[in-house]
């Protein structure tokens, strides 16, 4: 298991992988966060993507991110996939500290959803390591209990590394019945990895309706945190599978990596291509077989909306600047 270190405040001591030095983090920063740009106003004078908004100290929801991945899988097997149109905000984020590498930041030039920011992140690391096992993190989400958190993240390593035709999912307990998320029906029990139940997936629902909800609360299913682990041939089958057009696309890619034409060779690849969400288009519909690891101990939250993250910095504890000035037009 990788083992995560002590929690030193929020801000986290790296800590380097034990036994997994083929295991790689993809970090999805390409978001606009739309629904937050009243918040992001508010916050840092300007309209920028949330990720890259510091709502809960100094540090950005992306900064938190790769600090919290960093603890587990080094720098320079860190992968960021963000969007061209966001250089501005990269700036002093992604950069190299002192004595360190930085992540490889790996920019779109067009939003095509997370499907084409996960199937492009594992065609890159795919020419640089063909063996390896990726954790893909979204870069926006609250965390709670960081050591829960990157404990959790470590077994579903260890459980890709004793299953490698799985790709194994982080769900955790809700706290009430939620529409906007993602939830998980988990199935038969496969087993356990560390302390941790690993279940079959039964069925995804997507933002249930409210009597959908409270059925999914009341009948022990899961939030989806789309936190995942699966090895890259797992995850490119999937995408042959599931968006052949797509994947066709990108594939083609492989010929230009590092190479002057890199690129030109993206925005070919991007111009035409569909725009995909991956868990709808590739994880449900994919016949690669699928497992819940069931976070226990877990607060986590997708920062969604203005009135999702006030109420997670008031449940926190939190009292961050531009919240004590005001929470009328955001709340």
């Amino acid at each position: 298991m990788i083992r995560p270190g002590k929690l030193s405040g929020r801000r986290q001591r790296e800590v380097k992988p034990e036994g997994h030095e083929a295991v790689w983090a993809v970090v999805l920063a390409g978001g606009e966060g739309v629904r937050l740009r009243p918040l992001a106003r508010r916050v840092c004078g300007d309209e920028r993507p949330k990720q890259f908004c510091p709502l809960f100290g100094s540090r950005t929801l992306v900064r938190e991110t790769l600090d919290r991945v960093g603890r587990l899988i080094p720098p320079e097997r860190t992968v960021v996939v963000g969007m061209q149109g966001h250089a501005r905000y990269q700036a002093g984020e992604f950069g190299e500290q002192p004595g360190s590498p930085g992540p490889y930041v790996l920019n779109q030039p067009d939003n095509r959803g997370t499907g084409a920011a996960v199937l492009l992140a594992a065609l890159w690391i795919e020419a640089r390591e063909p063996q390896a096992t990726v954790v893909f993190f979204p870069s926006d989400h609250f965390i709670g209990e960081e050591e829960v958190f990157v404990t959790h993240v470590s077994e579903m390593v260890d459980f890709v590394d004793r299953q490698p035709e799985w790709t194994v999912l982080l769900g955790v307990q809700p706290s009430g019945p939620e529409t906007e998320y993602g939830w998980i029906e988990p199935g038969q029990r496969l087993g356990w990895t560390g302390p941790s139940p690993v279940y079959g997936i039964r069925r995804f629902q997507e933002k249930p309706s409210k009597e959908v909800a409270d059925a999914l609360f009341t009948g022990g299913c899961l939030w989806n945190t789309f936190v995942f682990a699966a090895r890259l041939a797992v995850v490119l089958a999937a995408g042959r599978e599931c968006v052949p057009s797509l994947y066709e696309r990108l594939i083609r890619l492989s010929a230009f990596w590092g190479s002057e034409h890199e690129r030109w060779a993206l925005h070919h690849a991007y111009a035409l291509a569909p725009t995909v969400n991956f868990s709808e288009a590739i994880l449900e519909a994919c016949s690669l077989p699928l497992a819940v690891l069931e976070a226990r101990g877990l607060t986590w939250c997708d920062l969604g909306t203005p009135e999702r993250v006030v109420k997670t910095l008031v449940g926190v504890g939190v009292s961050a600047p531009w919240l004590a000035a005001s929470t009328s037009g955001v709340a």
